[in-house]
């Protein structure tokens, strides 16, 4: 059985069957079958059942929230906004898919020549449970817009979701297999990479777990997409506004519970502004509200589950035992549920869990840099390169810095890192390869194709 449990108190929200070999199988073949039907499709119909997608998802949005809050803890005002986010990946690929897969056309000898892109097929998602509606939809919408048709293993936490999606989809019009969740668990991962009837794998995770989908389907010579973990470093100049660095940074931080790939992980802050930072910043943070994820005056609930909780702590614990301060938090509350406060550690260094690994939980680590030299040397020196910020008054400072000094898939001036349907996503390193998002994401699983006629 796959369980549900609600972390806020730990109990049972739902159990869900695992689907059998048997039942795998037939959605398999089925899904290959589908392909065959929707890949003929024009994108006129599809972009019909995306866009009605995307009036369910904002239709249902109070409902999702809701949901999301009762699996994985999610503030049901971030579930609301998530929701809609689905809703506007689905209209935007609605929209541009046409235009970013036309054909191009090439001059050779020939009377004519182009490049086509073609669907592959049926489609993997291997999905994580911190972002359970988005992080299927940044997937599924350029999927389905490109004639291919997709088979959701989702977290087990959060079939509840898994399922809903499906809903919505089929709703919209999506033919019953060509979107398929399968309800199993990670061990079953490698035998679905496996499959015949599976051409390309997606997944969103761990960099652990990038490794093991990467490994099965570079042995089975189907092409992956990998969008991992991340310790994303936000640097902090001298001529930076303060007031507007630390509401920034305190914000990326503490979303989603601090539970997110791209949220700011390391502060590294020139020592010059490093107390005032400091300061603003434990201010900032200590005034987040942390509950109940169903009370809408909540800005923080609950880690989603006790594991990864208890995790996060004994990150903590280590980078103290080696020489960081606590300013704010760092003790795990008493009571039920999967809590932790938001917290601030100081003193960060190289060598710490903190400043080495990725903390998927509301914890911000603030390092010191000499000047902004040693501050691009910090911000870099991670395994990890999925996002990074800058922040300082001198627009040209920044982009200069955030062009070509900092390392990552995304860089950003005076903002927090976030994903956008208009632009391509993803990392770098051991945060992965491939993008997401964007003309770029959508022709990540295609056949792109070579037509010469003499």
């Amino acid at each position: 059985m796959l369980r549900s449990v609600n972390p806020t108190d730990g109990s049972l929200v739902r159990e869900y069957a695992e689907a059998t070999p048997e039942e795998v199988a037939s959605a398999l073949a089925a899904a290959a079958r589908a392909f065959e039907a929707w890949r003929r499709t024009t994108f006129a119909e599809r972009a019909s059942a995306l866009r009605r997608a995307g009036a369910l998802l904002r239709e249902g949005r109070d409902g999702l929230a809701r949901l999301m809050a009762l699996e994985m803890g999610k503030p049901v005002a971030q579930g609301r906004a998530e929701a809609d986010k689905c809703a506007w990946v689905c209209e935007h690929y609605a929209e541009h898919a046409e235009r970013f897969l036309a054909p191009e056309a090439a001059a050779t000898d020939a009377s004519k020549s182009y490049v086509a892109f073609e669907p592959l097929g049926p489609v993997l998602a291997v999905m994580p449970w911190n972002f359970p509606l988005w992080q299927v939809f940044r997937f599924a919408a350029p999927a389905l817009m490109a004639g291919n048709v997709g088979l959701l293993k989702h977290a087990s936490n959060v079939s509840g979701c898994a399922l809903a999606i499906e809903e919505v989809l089929h709703g919209a019009g999506v033919p019953r297999d060509a979107f398929r969740a399968l309800l199993v668990g990670s061990a079953r991962v490698a035998a679905l990479v496996e499959a015949p009837e599976v051409a390309a794998v997606t997944l969103t995770g761990s960099t652990p777990a990038g490794r093991a989908v990467a490994a099965k389907a570079g042995a089975c010579l189907k092409k992956s997409v990998l969008e991992l973990g991340g310790s994303d470093p936000y640097v902090v100049l001298e001529d930076a506004d303060l007031e507007r660095a630390a509401e920034t940074c305190a914000t990326s931080r503490l979303q989603n519970g601090g539970q997110s790939c791209i949220a700011a992980k390391r502060f590294v802050v020139v020592e010059s502004v490093l107390q005032g930072f400091q300061e603003l910043l434990v201010e900032r943070i200590r005034a987040r509200r942390m509950g109940d994820p169903l009370d809408e005056a909540i800005d923080v609930g609950p880690q989603a589950r006790r594991d990864l909780r208890d995790l996060l702590h004994r990150q903590v614990e280590a980078s103290v035992a080696r020489g960081a301060r606590a300013l704010l938090g760092c003790r795990v509350p008493d009571g039920p549920g999967a809590f932790y406060p938001p917290s601030v550690l100081a003193g960060v260094e190289p060598g710490m869990p903190a400043f080495d690994e990725e903390l998927f939980g509301p914890v911000a680590a603030i390092v010191a840099a000499r000047d902004e030299r040693d501050a691009i040397r910090l911000a870099n020196h991670t395994v990890f390169g999925l996002g990074a910020a800058v922040f300082t008054r001198d627009l040209e400072r920044g982009e200069r810095i955030a062009r070509h000094e900092l390392s990552a898939g995304s860089c950003f001036v005076n903002a927090f890192v976030k994903s956008d349907p208009r632009l391509p996503f993803g990392g770098i390193r051991e945060s992965g390869y491939g993008r997401e998002l964007g003309a770029f994401g959508i022709r990540e699983f295609v056949n792109v194709k070579t037509v010469v006629v003499a």
